[in-house]
């Protein structure tokens, strides 16, 4: 039996926010849900809204975080309008009130979007809401699509690939002139396409095919290898054109989130920690050896501009401080600023830095200038950390990459793992990280000296 479904997915989908949205206004505020034409201004606008930022249509491979961007607009757009209709009154209403009305909608919403994804993801698993796919033509790229065809969870039926070059696969399906019967005969859905396998007429007939049969073609372009995480497509009026390096912190809300947690984090840490941690480190640090509290040392940052970062000095003076990274038993650092560099507590003054937008809590670690330098020529792809901020801690720092570079693939671990950071980006992996992190500093770490 062919169990798809995915036709109610999106009506059950409006008509359950719906009932979110009336049955709690109705609860907890009657008195002006049901006043003159409320109610329907209400249903109006959410459907408006919701419409205007094309919410509801969902990707098979979409999740929970994935446009929880449209989410944040939504929330904010709807408070609005809410809070609009009181305008037109002359009652008196209690805004408080009617904050934690919404924050109760919200709430509940957020619940709905997580129970939704996860139980669409297992009614898939069960057979439901599922799509018959083929390829035709074959080569590395569809190999790592087959990945996403192979989960369970997305509701993906792979049939096979066609190609004029015989295969010993178990899912080769023949040559491809072959391939607009099977299609036909066993109700595919959706043709992946290699377009290096096509001449330009070739594929003009299957797509006039795929148009006249209701089968959705997806075209895979020849990537000549330069396809990455981070790649994305704008259009150029009718053209298509790859970015590859367009990463989520490009978008205006995730760089609003992010400053917004900084400013928050740093806040804290700020009047919290550092108003009575300051005096203290500076009797200590002023008792065992000269010179002033705070180190400070210019780094590159977003876009490889320069900033002073500023730390507590844990070293005696010395002449190589722009120069060289500290080491394992190194002369240089006192009693303690040994015990500041192993909790870490000498890294809390860039929390100035972050409040003062150079730096973010979280983020690919700065570097001094000349290892900077040395760097960008030496390892591929160095400088891409620097599309981003620079964090206080990182994906790279609590994987152990941290510190002292001993040996080249120190240096090409931490690398990776700050382009993956950056292609990855979310904020909870922000929050993951900071608890590593403060975990980390309990715990100890081998390279925390």
């Amino acid at each position: 039996m062919r169990l798809k479904g995915s036709s109610l997915i999106i009506p059950i989908a409006i008509a359950i926010h719906l009932m979110i949205v009336n049955g709690t206004l109705l609860l907890l505020t009657p008195e002006t849900y049901l006043q003159g034409l409320n109610a329907l201004y209400y249903n109006f606008s959410w459907l408006l809204i919701t419409n205007a930022l094309n919410f509801y249509p969902t990707k098979r491979k979409e999740n929970f975080f994935t446009n929880i961007h449209k989410m944040l607009n939504l929330y904010t757009l709807f408070g609005l309008s809410y809070f609009a209709i009181f305008g037109l009154g002359a009652t008196k209403v209690s805004v408080i009130f009617h904050i934690k009305i919404l924050l109760v909608i919200f709430l509940l919403l957020t619940i709905y979007r997580i129970l939704f994804y996860w139980s669409i993801r297992r009614y898939r698993f069960r057979g439901g809401n599922f799509v018959n796919v083929l390829a035709i033509g074959r080569d590395k790229n569809l190999k790592k699509i087959r990945r996403v065809f192979d989960d369970p969870y997305l509701g993906y039926r792979y049939k096979g690939f066609f190609d004029d070059s015989p295969s010993n696969s178990p899912t080769y399906l023949g040559e491809i002139s072959n391939c607009y019967d099977y299609i036909i005969k066993n109700q595919i859905d959706e043709v992946y396409c290699l377009a290096s396998k096509f001449s330009q007429d070739e594929l003009q007939k299957l797509i006039n095919f795929a148009d006249n049969n209701l089968i959705k073609l997806k075209i895979i372009p020849d990537n000549k290898d330069v396809f990455t995480r981070a790649m994305s497509l704008e259009m150029f009026d009718a053209i298509p054109v790859l970015n590859l390096r367009r990463v989520p912190l490009d978008m205006d809300y995730a760089r609003i989130v992010k400053r917004m947690f900084d400013l928050v984090f740093s806040s804290i840490v700020i009047v919290g920690v550092l108003s009575w941690l300051v005096p203290l480190m500076f009797v200590l640090i002023k008792a065992e050896s000269p010179g002033p509290l705070f180190f400070k040392q210019k780094r590159h940052g977003f876009k490889k501009r320069v900033f002073w970062c500023y730390k507590f000095r844990s070293m005696a003076k010395n002449s190589e401080s722009d120069s060289k990274m500290a080491t394992k038993n190194d002369m240089r650092i006192t009693k303690i600023g040994k015990f500041i560099r192993k909790t870490s507590i000498d890294e809390l003054p860039q929390f100035i830095n972050v409040f003062l937008g150079e730096m973010s809590v979280v983020g690919p670690r700065p570097h001094m200038e000349l290892h900077t330098e040395g760097y960008q020529a030496s390892v591929d792809k160095y400088l891409v950390r620097h599309f981003v901020k620079p964090g206080i801690t990182g994906l790279a720092q609590i994987r152990g990459y941290r510190g002292e570079v001993e040996k080249k693939s120190d240096i090409l671990n931490r690398i990776r793992l700050d382009v993956l950071y950056i292609e990855k980006w979310t904020l909870s992996l922000d929050l993951r990280i900071i608890y590593s992190t403060i975990y980390n500093v309990f715990t100890g770490e081998a390279k925390a000296y």
